[in-house]
């Protein structure tokens, strides 16, 4: 993969308590926050791990 196409996932747009209605509503905002973080943070390992899998640019393998 082409490392200017592997960007860094962006996070979901935080929402804070007092966004929620109160009314009950399924699923509530807070609900699909959580899901949408959990999601984020399993594409920022994935992106993590692909970037600690690849070797450094310019050749430099971090040997010395």
């Amino acid at each position: 993969m082409d490392d200017s196409a592997d960007i860094m996932p962006e996070p979901p747009f935080e929402v804070s308590d007092d966004m929620c209605c109160g009314s009950g509503c399924e699923p509530c905002i807070l609900d699909l926050y959580q899901q949408e973080l959990r999601a984020y943070r399993e594409r920022l390992a994935a992106w993590e791990r692909r970037r600690v899998a690849r070797p450094a640019a310019g050749g430099d393998d971090g040997r010395h």
